[in-house]
């Protein structure tokens, strides 16, 4: 990884809550607010964000770990700020933590961690090839 990275960077993602980001399951929407799924997938999207400017041409990030709560919900046209910042970052393990707002009405929906470590292209094809 390239030099800089640290303690404290973050990221921000701001989305709306669409219809597509339901609760659904095999297209059958069960409650019509922002589901877990999509948390999860704009957490760790905004805990990419911080390493992707100090990713070498050759490396790669792979997420390792996430945990996440999903306390409040929030309705279709809810306005979100997913914000990542680092709180640990030792060799090429990435660890953030998200909070998820609903910044209108300024209430938590979500909290978590997201854990990313950075390899080598090569390996990680290699990983893959051999599954």
């Amino acid at each position: 990884m390239k030099s800089g990275l640290a303690e404290g960077h973050s990221a921000t993602i701001m989305t709306e809550v669409t219809p597509d980001m339901h609760a659904q399951f095999e297209g059958d929407v069960v409650h019509p607010v922002y589901s877990t799924v999509s948390m999860v997938y704009h957490m760790e999207w905004a805990s990419r964000k911080i390493i992707l400017p100090y990713l070498e041409d050759d490396e790669e990030g792979m997420g390792a770990n996430v945990t996440a709560r999903h306390m409040s919900p929030a309705g279709n046209g809810s306005s979100l700020e997913i914000k990542a910042t680092v709180i640990k970052y030792e060799r090429n393990i990435v660890l953030t933590e998200v909070i998820v707002r609903d910044y209108k009405n300024d209430r938590i929906i979500g909290k978590g961690e997201v854990k990313q470590v950075v390899l080598p292209k090569e390996k990680i094809r290699e990983r893959i090839e051999s599954i």
